[in-house]
Order: structure tokens, then C-alpha cells, then sequence
């Protein structure tokens, strides 16, 4: 599980044998069944997780509602950046909406191996610099999409999506309501 992980790892930015072997070192693996939390609101998130398998949703608490931010389906990265970088306490929520397989990158290891390895180094710049540029996307269509043309793009990046996730869920992520969804998957 871990080779193909890294083999991942090595498609962002090369990787040798050696920096695989001395990562492989930081990396833990965990599973989850459906509704567990990976991160809780107020604890320090301290990894980078992969989604081996399953889907996870990463959400927050808005006026007593609960606000989808982002989906990470099989194969994807998620974290709380703002956590994760300041080292405080998460707003965000990271929870299992099917049963899950999740490798851990220890944010301590990457740390460590970024002030000595170079690949490791360019792997983290490679990694920020994806994770970066998929926040101004997701913004960009908050912005400047209609909520039907964000409903449209959801639907052709991730089509499963309808099957894994509740209306409420997918109409907070898209910044709309549930009655506007509705409203618009009549339409379609």
C-alpha cells in the first residue's frame, strides 16, 4: 500500500529509491468506517492524509449549520491548511462518509526531511502548489460560476458524488441552498 503511495508521491515530483525509503519512515495508515472523524474541530492537524480508498467530507460549523468545504475522494490529498501550518487548533471537521483507508504523512517527518532532502523539498513545493492552486479554482467558481454551472462541473469532475454524498452536503459545498439544488437538478 505504502509503494503505491509513494509511487504517487514520485508523479508530483521525481522521487530516488533512498527519499521513498526515508518518507516511508513518516507514514502511518489507519481505516475508518463510515462516520468517523479523522480530525475533530479544536484538535492541531499534524498530517497530510491520502485517501487510499473510500471518501471523506471536510466540513466546519457555521451558525449552529454544518458548511461542506471539500470533498476527497480515492487517490486525493486533504488536511486543514490553516492548522497544519500555524500549528493551532482545526475549525475544520475531517469525517468518513464511507468506510476508508487513510495513510498518514507525519507534517514532523516532512519538517525533518525537508532541511536535509532536496527531492523531498521539491516534492512539498510540487504538493502546495497543487493544493494552492485547487483552493483558487474552488473560489473562482464560488465567485464567478453560476450555482448551476458549479453543479454541472461537480457532477463531471466527480459524478459518484451523487451516490456517496446527502443533497445538504453537496448544496453547502456549491454555496447554495437545498432548494436551489433541487431547483436545478430538475433543470438538468
Amino acid at each position: 500500500m505504502f509503494k503505491e503511495f509513494l509511487d504517487i508521491l514520485n508523479s508530483i515530483s521525481p522521487l530516488s529509491p533512498e527519499s521513498k525509503r526515508v518518507l516511508q519512515k513518516h507514514l502511518s495508515f489507519r481505516t475508518l468506517s463510515k462516520g468517523d472523524y479523522l480530525l475533530n474541530h479544536g484538535e492541531t492537524c499534524r498530517h497530510i492524509y491520502f485517501v487510499n480508498k473510500g471518501f471523506l467530507r471536510i466540513f466546519y460549523y457555521k451558525n449552529g449549520k454544518n458548511i461542506t468545504e471539500w470533498f476527497a475522494r480515492e487517490k486525493n490529498f486533504c488536511f486543514s491548511i490553516t492548522s497544519y501550518f500555524n500549528k493551532t487548533p482545526s475549525d475544520l471537521i475531517i469525517e468518513s462518509i464511507e468506510d476508508s483507508e487513510v495513510i498518514f504523512l507525519s507534517r514532523k517527518g516532512l519538517e525533518e526531511l525537508r532541511k536535509c532532502n532536496l527531492e523531498v523539498a521539491n516534492l512539498i513545493i510540487e504538493f502546495l502548489s497543487h493544493s494552492l492552486i485547487a483552493s483558487q479554482k474552488r473560489m473562482e467558481s464560488i465567485q464567478f460560476e453560476t450555482a448551476k454551472k458549479r453543479y454541472q462541473n461537480l457532477l463531471k469532475e466527480q459524478p459518484e458524488i451523487i451516490h456517496q454524498v446527502s443533497l445538504h452536503n453537496i448544496a453547502t459545498f456549491l454555496g447554495i441552498t437545498q432548494e436551489t439544488l433541487s431547483r436545478i437538478r430538475a433543470q438538468i
